[in-house]
Formats: structure tokens, C-alpha cells, sequence
């Protein structure tokens, strides 16, 4: 990629965000733990990614480098429809997932921040594109962000794998969740830099 120009997505742009977020997450453990079937996980994904991080795109927050990799962060004071995550999950999600998911959901919240933070629901690049610094790009803006404003950033890491490239970019982690079969989600934060 010759430019990391990262830009604002409209909601206009969301099927062309929802589509370089499924291909980024088409590896990912926890997606296809939840969706194992190629066809199930393809129809589910951007219903989930919508209800996952899909405020971000009213509060100007769904960032994109072009067609390579996309973020959808959830400024303060603004949450997931837990409520649609909740009904898609019950009706797309595999059995394994019914079963071990919500005690996995319940852990992964005794993590997540109690005072103001900026939440990073879901953040991929296509793997065409994956090790040429669209990842960074799209963290810096709202890092740099929460350094100027004194503010947490907060994530989970559905992958282990990109642990490191969190770590890089000054998350630590925080806890661990699993539940039965589910994968492993490691909870990070940040804490601004001065």
C-alpha cells in the first residue's frame, strides 16, 4: 500500500467495512469457534460486527485505510447492542458456542472497564495486506486521542497472535477469559501516555 491515509467511514461505507473486517477475522479463533461453517460464519459476520462496534459509525469512530483494514471504536459512554449480539448469537451461533459462550461473555466483562474509556470491539486488516503498518495506523488516532485526553483504551484479543502487536502499541493485559471449549480472550488496556 502506497499511503496509510486513514479516513473516517460513513455508513454509507459499512458493507465495505463489514467486508474487510470478515476477511480479517476469517482465521480468528473466537469467530470461528462461534461460526465454524464457512457459509454460517460469512452470513453472521456483519450482523455481528454491527451490533458488536456498529455505533462507531454515528460518532465518526469507524476509521479505514482504504479497501486494507478497518477499526470500529466505541468512544465513551457509548456500548455494543448487547441486546442483538445476544439474539444473533442464539440463533446463528454453533451448539458448542450456546453452551460455553455465555459463561465466556460473563469473564470477559468483570475485565472491561468501570471508568471512561475508548473500546476497540473489532479492528482487522485483509490479509492481503496484513504487516504493512495499516494495524498501527488505525490505532494511532484514537491512542494519540486518549493520550491528549487522559483517557483508557481498552480491547480484547480474540487472537493470540496479536498480543505483541497490542503490547507494541502500549496495552498490557489485564486478565484471561475462557469457558469450556471456547478459545482463549485475553483483555487489555491502556493507560495514556504523558
Amino acid at each position: 500500500m502506497a499511503t496509510l491515509d486513514v479516513k473516517a467511514a460513513t455508513a454509507d461505507e459499512k458493507t465495505a467495512v463489514f467486508a474487510i473486517l470478515a476477511l480479517a477475522f476469517s482465521g480468528d479463533p473466537a469467530a470461528r469457534w462461534t461460526w465454524p461453517e464457512p457459509a454460517a460464519y460469512l452470513a453472521a459476520f456483519p450482523h455481528f460486527a454491527e451490533a458488536f462496534g456498529g455505533a462507531a459509525f454515528g460518532n465518526g469512530s469507524a476509521l479505514r485505510v482504504g479497501s486494507a483494514g478497518a477499526a470500529l471504536w466505541l468512544p465513551p459512554g457509548i456500548d455494543s447492542d448487547e441486546a442483538a449480539m445476544n439474539d444473533l448469537m442464539v440463533r446463528t451461533a454453533d451448539a458448542a458456542t450456546a453452551i460455553d459462550g455465555p459463561q465466556l461473555m460473563q469473564q470477559m466483562a468483570t475485565f472491561h472497564p468501570k471508568e471512561p474509556h475508548w473500546y476497540l470491539p473489532l479492528i482487522g486488516v485483509d490479509p492481503a495486506h496484513q504487516n504493512s503498518g495499516v494495524g498501527g495506523a488505525l490505532l494511532r488516532p484514537v491512542t494519540g486521542q486518549c493520550d491528549r485526553d487522559g483517557v483508557l483504551a481498552y480491547l480484547e484479543s480474540s487472537n493470540p497472535r496479536n498480543i505483541p502487536f497490542y503490547q507494541r502499541h502500549g496495552f498490557e493485559i489485564v486478565g484471561r477469559a475462557q469457558s469450556g471449549g471456547s478459545p482463549v480472550i485475553t483483555p487489555m488496556l491502556r493507560k495514556p501516555k504523558r
